[in-house]
């Protein structure tokens, strides 16, 4: 089968690697605009099924399209990328020692056959020092991702606490989508080649 991630995201590319599957990368080009109507879970839903329709558009009607969004929430506030280095130091201030939820969005297209969901997590950061802040900043790292941090990179050491899936806090519930593979005929645990 087709497979397709719709998405240019790195992390994302590589968790669908260590599920086994083969599959290529179309990057979906749309406008993700938040739509301050939607509850948080609703919002990475509704961007992530208009990835999963821009790249099925294109693709053939036997092709499974995988697309996915990711917020952090704190306080009530959706908080995607960082606008500039100023925005990420205010990010990190915010959520530093305090929890907050991380939500994905994902969909799974092929054909008019269409599997939205979503995944929160919620994350909780120990307390920081505005220089920690600033040094974790400097790197560069927060400035591509969602609340300004990576949990998988540098930022593993601003994370105190987790309660659910540690990948849907990287951009992709893996536990949650293997399941839905099974829906679309896509069995990557049993399919999976076996480890000498």
């Amino acid at each position: 089968m087709d497979i397709i991630l719709a998405s240019a995201s790195p992390r994302r590319k590589e968790l669908l690697t260590q599920m086994g599957l083969s599959f290529r990368v179309v990057a979906a080009d749309i406008d993700e605009h938040m739509d301050r109507e939607l509850s948080p879970d609703r919002l990475v839903e509704a961007i992530s099924a208009e990835k999963a329709a821009a790249v099925a558009a294109g693709a053939g009607a036997n092709s499974l399209v995988i697309a996915a969004d990711t917020v952090v929430v704190w306080n009530g506030e959706v908080l995607g990328k960082p606008a500039d280095q100023a925005d990420a130091r205010r990010m990190l201030g915010e959520l530093s020692g305090r929890t907050h939820r991380v939500y994905t969005g994902y969909t799974l297209r092929r054909g008019e056959r269409v599997v939205t969901r979503s995944e929160g997590t919620d994350v909780t950061f120990r307390p920081l020092t505005a220089e920690e802040i600033a040094a974790y900043v400097s790197t560069g790292e927060p400035m591509d991702k969602a609340g300004a941090y990576g949990i998988q990179g540098l930022g593993s050491m601003l994370v105190e606490g987790i309660r659910g899936d540690y990948f849907n806090v990287m951009g992709l519930p893996v536990c949650a989508l293997g399941k839905a593979l099974g829906e679309f005929g896509v069995f990557p645990l049993t399919q999976a080649k076996q480890v000498k």
